[in-house]
C-alpha cells in the first residue's frame, strides 16, 4: 500500500464517518509518521506495508487478550473488526498450490537438499513473494520435501 492511499483511505473513512475504520486508519497513520519524523526520509510502500503487519500482529495480541478476559465483548468485536479492516489493505497471501509450486520452484533454483539448506529456501521465498506467504505452511511443505 503506497503513503498516499493510506493518507486517502483515511479521509475516506472519516468522511463516511466509519469510526473502526477511522480508529485502526488512524493508528497506522500515526506509526508511519513516527518513521519518517524519527529517521528523517521519506515513506516507502514496504514501510507502510510493515507498519500494517506490526499493528495486525499488536491488535491480534489485544484480540486474543480482550477473549481470554471475556469482559467486553463489544471491545472484542471492535478488535476483530480492525484486524480484519487491516488485512483487507495487505497484498494476498501466497498460499496453497500457488505455494506449492512456488516451493518447488525455488527448491530446483537453490539446488537445496537438506533441512540445513531450509534457511535458504526460506530466504529465497521470503524475497520471491516480499514476505507474503504462509510461512507456517511453506515450513510443513519443506519439512516433506527435505530429508
Amino acid at each position: 500500500m503506497k503513503y498516499q492511499e493510506l493518507q486517502d483511505e483515511v479521509k475516506a473513512a472519516l468522511k463516511a464517518h466509519d469510526k473502526p475504520r477511522v480508529s485502526i486508519l488512524r493508528q497506522v497513520h500515526g506509526e508511519v509518521k513516527n518513521i519518517e519524523v524519527d529517521e528523517r526520509r521519506e515513506i516507502t510502500d514496504a514501510d507502510v506495508d510493515a507498519m500494517l503487519k506490526r499493528v495486525i500482529k499488536q491488535t491480534k495480541e489485544t484480540l486474543e487478550g480482550s477473549i481470554k478476559a471475556g469482559n467486553n465483548q463489544e471491545r472484542t468485536d471492535l478488535l476483530a473488526a480492525q484486524v480484519e479492516i487491516l488485512e483487507s489493505y495487505l497484498p494476498k497471501q501466497v498460499s496453497g498450490d500457488e505455494l506449492i509450486a512456488l516451493i518447488e520452484k525455488t527448491l530446483t533454483e537453490t539446488g537445496a537438499t537438506s533441512k540445513k539448506e531450509m534457511g535458504k529456501v526460506m530466504g529465497a521465498l521470503t524475497k520471491a513473494t516480499g514476505g507474503n506467504f504462509d510461512k507456517a505452511a511453506a515450513a510443513a511443505e519443506l519439512g516433506k520435501r527435505l530429508a
